[in-house]
């Protein structure tokens, strides 16, 4: 009979491509759907919550920078590695959710195939919502959608895995980066996914992780000068009216909370859509002929 001691994981939150403990030294238990321990979770503070801002905004000009084609592979290097990482989101995932084995099983199958699906639109979303506009005159004029910047992301409360995935990976496959504020109640299969992050190609501040009282982190999120827009999807009534108005001191671009009853539904491209700009260009196209356009 062994009498080896189990090693119990240090949950950390994720940010600028490392893992610090909160600068508060806070931790709170995150228990299971029976409410059995699990592990202890860092609980973020305000510190937490403006060097994540730090990184996210170092990072942008980068990923931003990137071609649509190059962040379509880093986000499919991450689903090859979430497929080698199964048997743990389906135990994280059960655990959090109360689920049986198969049930979450179907959840992660359904999370990796939801990243799989928006790393295929990296480069598809320009031509869909992109394109040459008509005009009178001797003038292209074409118009092309850009990333929005920052974006705060309250993850899903309920859906730990694949709601949170459905939140994340349309911000980051538009080019922006994301501060994202996991599951209060069932925060680690957001933590375990950012050690997926750290071991594929997406560049540190990419994507940034924060776990703790929702309410807490939130509000000075919204109200930071340096983030652009804010996903409220994981926050309810009354805290999104809060962080919608204080959202409004900089116009940053706001998603209210959207009823999903279903994750598993075909997201179509809204939240792809959410977080751009379009920029329209005007270039002249020479001299005009009686034989027609000089170029």
């Amino acid at each position: 009979m062994s009498d080896r001691l189990s090693v119990f994981k240090t949950y950390k939150l994720y940010v600028g491509g490392k893992f610090p403990r909160s600068e508060s030294g806070r931790v709170y238990e995150v228990t299971d759907a029976k409410g059995n321990w699990l592990a202890n979770a860092p609980l973020s503070s305000r510190k937490d919550a403006r060097d994540a801002v730090v990184a996210a905004r170092k990072a942008f000009g980068g990923w931003a920078g990137a071609t649509a084609y190059n962040r379509g592979q880093i986000l499919y290097r991450v689903a090859e590695m979430l497929e080698g990482r199964k048997a743990q989101f389906v135990r994280e995932v059960a655990e959090a959710e109360g689920l049986s084995k198969s049930k979450a099983a179907d959840q992660v199958d359904a999370t990796i195939d939801r990243w799989v699906w928006y790393a295929g639109w990296t480069d598809k979303i320009a031509q869909v919502i992109g394109g040459a506009n008509p005009v009178a005159g001797p003038y292209f004029n074409l118009s092309s959608p850009e990333p929005t910047g920052v974006v705060t992301v309250l993850a899903p409360q309920e859906s730990s895995f694949l709601g949170l995935v459905s939140v994340v990976a349309p911000v980051i496959a538009t080019g922006n980066t994301a501060i994202v504020i996991a599951s209060e109640k069932s925060p680690l299969p957001a933590l375990s996914l950012g050690e997926v992050l750290a071991t594929s190609d997406v560049p540190g501040g990419v994507v940034n992780i924060l776990s703790g009282r929702t309410a807490e982190i939130a509000p000075p999120l919204a109200s930071h000068q340096d983030v652009n827009a804010i996903d409220l999807a994981g926050a309810d009534d009354v805290l999104a009216k809060e962080l919608e108005i204080a959202a409004a001191d900089n116009l940053k671009r706001v998603l209210r909370p959207q009823p999903v009853d279903n994750w598993t539904e075909p997201p179509g491209i809204d939240r792809l859509t959410a977080f751009l700009e379009t920029k329209t260009v005007w270039h002249p196209t020479g001299s005009l002929g009686a034989s027609g356009s000089a170029y």
